[in-house]
């Protein structure tokens, strides 16, 4: 699936969505099939996580959240800019996110992350 194919949208929203579910969260395995070999991320946090932080012993953190305004941004034929807000109902905050998906060998992986809290 390359930038120029009419699903793409709802590809990249469907692996976004993935990547906050707990079996996801959770799983070393399907984290790293998400994550580029070279992945980093600036949390909300203001912590800068990489790919060996993710891939570990019990993944990344579980929260109750959902995803909403997204939207994509084709950056060439192999990437692609993602912006979407999310909503964590554990602890009751809106963040706005982005993510920079690469296409590398026949799949899409998420190679750049920002999560920032957005104003209530």
């Amino acid at each position: 699936m390359t930038k120029n194919e009419p699903n793409l949208k709802s590809h990249l929203q469907a692996l976004e969505e993935s990547h906050l579910k707990p079996e996801i969260r959770t799983s070393s395995e399907k984290l790293d099939m998400l994550l580029a070999d070279d992945f980093f991320e600036y949390g909300s946090s203001g912590i800068v996580v990489y790919k060996k932080d993710c891939v570990g012993e019990g993944g990344v953190g579980i929260r109750d959240l959902s995803l909403y305004d997204f939207e994509i941004h084709p950056l060439s034929s192999d990437a692609v800019l993602t912006t979407y807000r999310v909503r964590d109902e554990t602890r009751k905050k809106d963040t706005l996110r982005s993510s920079i998906w690469k296409h590398i060998d026949g799949r899409w992986k998420i190679f750049f992350h920002q999560g920032t809290v957005a104003k209530s």
